[in-house]
């Protein structure tokens, strides 16, 4: 059988860069290599494109970039008859026809649609959600206001575009009651997130929310417990165990999510049978009425009364092999490369 050529995109000029190299590290690891011709295309922080030829436990520990003996410039071929890559060689260029492109990068220039936007351009093959729906979950406040048109519960919440608008909506944001979340719209890994327990920290919290992002959403508290819920597919879904995050202290930022200080993840959730089945149902309605493709993980509060909550939608969630994720989809059954061949045939699937 044929070996399909798969580009792994990696790195990448975002925050998340270092979770991008973990996540990158264990596709590439798990991906059979009797199946797939693996194609590295590294993205250093300052921007800079290369393929990969060295060994793959330098992208673990981030010195792939320090032998440039390994990495040839490289950029995504834009004909579209072609679908491939242009490699920049010393006596000249070459070209790689590709069957799909997976961008394995979290948050912005990776997750946003940018990325995603390229490789369709080039009309080549992407594993995971497309131009429109990556872009459309990375935004918060669009995506609030789509998802809520479908009838499905939002928090409450207010966008600013610039720190003088904190004064003109100030009654506003009073309304919405402390404590509140303040967020960039467009960031991944709870960069510039903010829990804002009275109106003296509010400040603060808004312009360190503008280091990542020219908006700024300020939201309501949602009193309960967070859940998630993994899906793979297009039109047929494939939907994963419910998992639950437990909080000791306060919220679920970046530091938490990588080092559980003060924090567990429950898999399967601690709720019964109905509760899980009204929550894969409702993330269902999210992942289609977002556009979603491939694979996705639905974020999602449950209050006190037993009420959903749309909370938001990542594109390319964290991929170890102990992620969220994977671990939701191994509880029904499917195994790290079970769910990587799943994701190589959605996105090759004419």
């Amino acid at each position: 059988m044929k070996k399909l050529k798969i580009a792994i995109l990696f790195g990448g000029n975002s925050p998340e860069y270092p979770v991008s190299l973990q996540s990158a590290y264990a596709i590439i690891k798990a991906l059979d290599e009797n199946r797939y011709d693996k194609i590295l295309i590294g993205i250093t922080k300052d921007g800079s494109w290369y393929r990969y030829y060295g060994d793959i436990e330098h992208i673990k520990d981030d010195s792939w970039h320090c032998n440039l003996s390994n990495c040839v410039p490289v950029s995504i071929y834009p004909d579209p008859k072609i679908h491939g890559i242009i490699e920049f060689k010393s006596e000249g260029y070459e070209v790689t026809v590709l069957d799909a492109a997976f961008p394995v990068m979290h948050g912005r220039f990776g997750e946003d649609g940018t990325v995603q936007g390229l490789i369709e351009l080039a009309g080549i093959p992407l594993i995971g959600c497309d131009t429109l729906s990556s872009a459309l979950c990375m935004d918060k406040y669009r995506a609030h206001k789509l998802i809520s048109q479908a009838g499905i519960k939002t928090p409450k919440s207010i966008v600013l575009s610039d720190l003088s608008q904190t004064r003109k909506y100030k009654k506003f944001i009073q309304r919405l009651n402390y404590p509140l979340f303040v967020k960039p719209v467009r960031a991944g890994s709870s960069f510039g997130i903010s829990k804002v327990l009275n109106e003296g920290q509010l400040e603060t919290a808004i312009n360190l929310a503008f280091l990542y992002d020219n908006q700024v959403i300020v939201e309501e508290y949602i009193e309960g417990f967070e859940v998630g819920c993994a899906i793979l597919g297009n039109s047929d879904l494939i939907i994963g165990e419910v998992d639950e995050i437990e909080l000791n202290d306060g919220f679920f930022d970046y530091t938490e999510k990588y080092s559980l200080k003060n924090s567990k993840i429950h898999m399967p959730a601690r709720i019964d049978a109905d509760m899980a089945n009204r929550i894969k149902k409702t993330a269902a309605r999210i992942y289609r009425a977002l556009g979603c493709k491939g694979f996705a993980r639905v974020d999602m509060f449950v209050t006190p009364d037993k009420k959903i909550v749309f909370n938001e939608v990542n594109t390319i969630p964290g991929f170890t092999a102990n992620s969220r994720f994977p671990n939701m989809m191994k509880g029904i059954g499917l195994s790290y490369s079970d769910i990587l061949d799943k994701l190589i045939e959605l996105g090759t699937k004419v």
